[in-house]
């Protein structure tokens, strides 16, 4: 006997505001903002857009996942290990920093281009997954398998960036559960129902377009980051969209019972490993050996 699906609401509802970040990025932060905090397993929600000259040059990480995700342009990166490479439109990096790595993002600007913009996500990893050596999982625009739960030339196509929908599955692992969609609708009213596993933590980000959640009635708009509730039962969420060319991300993660301290890039569980961590950068050690010698190349130009 199937399974009566039974959809997730809006608990939270945020607006991402576009504000400033370093030399010629624009960001909308929804969560790891002020006010959306504590939604574990994610710390950080970016919607960036990135002008020529601006970037995010050599910076350290520890004890987390960055998801990159591009939505327009290409963005190059190079890390202290000897990886490099270029994430295309369409195309994700799921870094895993693991006990530490230092790692340039630079985005490509070509003449009569629009500027880069993208999502970058980063995610909480298990305590005990905290120091394991840094690993990178990449996938270009084509290596992205797409659900259509109405068929090729149906109205809805659903990226798997990782996870499974419709059938589909990604070849992405994540150190933890985490599934992460991109939806495209092209026409207004179409309904989407996907699965969820229960009690898992959920939102919605939208940046073209608006989508109904579940049994609301009104649509929620354009760069507002959408909080799922997770009650016992709810088996996924039913989406509709409220405007042709709707798109959005659904991701969703399993809450991990652990403390959270972070300092900046650096993302432990209590105040003792920070400080140890801030030592081992000093010092150059536990992964940070080329903290003070490495220098990227895409990060001088």
């Amino acid at each position: 006997m199937a399974v009566a699906s039974v959809s997730r609401s809006i608990v939270k509802k945020v607006l991402a505001v576009e504000t400033p970040e370093g030399a010629g990025a624009l960001v909308r932060r929804s969560i790891g903002s002020m006010t959306l905090r504590n939604l574990s397993p994610f710390l950080m929600l970016d919607h960036f857009q990135i002008a020529k000259g601006a970037g995010f040059p050599d910076h350290p990480h520890r004890g987390q996942a960055t998801v990159t995700y591009m939505l327009e342009g290409t963005s190059r990166h190079e890390d202290s290990a000897g990886h490099k490479g270029t994430i295309e439109t369409g195309g994700v990096q799921w870094m895993c920093a693991g006990k530490g790595i230092i790692h340039a993002e630079m985005p490509v600007h070509e003449e009569g281009l629009p500027d880069p913009k993208g999502m970058q996500l980063w995610i909480d990893l298990p305590k005990e997954h905290k120091m394991v050596d840094p690993s990178y999982q990449e996938l270009g625009p084509n290596e992205i398998p797409s659900a259509y739960p109405e068929g090729p030339e149906g109205p809805v196509k659903i990226k798997v960036i990782s996870g499974k929908s419709h059938g589909v599955e990604s070849p992405v692992r994540h150190l933890g559960g985490c599934w992460y969609f991109h939806l495209s609708f092209s026409k207004k009213g179409t309904t989407v129902f996907q699965d969820i596993p229960e009690g898992w933590t959920a939102f919605i980000y939208i940046w073209k377009g608006s989508v109904i959640v579940g049994n609301d009635s009104l649509p929620a708009e354009s760069f507002h980051t959408l909080v799922l509730s997770a009650n016992e039962g709810e088996t996924g969420v039913k989406m509709i969209s409220g405007d042709d060319d709707t798109q959005f991300i659904l991701v969703a993660g399993e809450p991990l019972n652990q403390t959270v301290f972070q300092y900046g890039p650096f993302v432990m569980t209590t105040r003792e490993e920070i400080q140890k961590t801030l030592m081992d950068y000093q010092l150059g050690k536990n992964g940070f050996e080329k903290a003070h010698t490495w220098q990227s190349e895409i990060g001088k130009q």
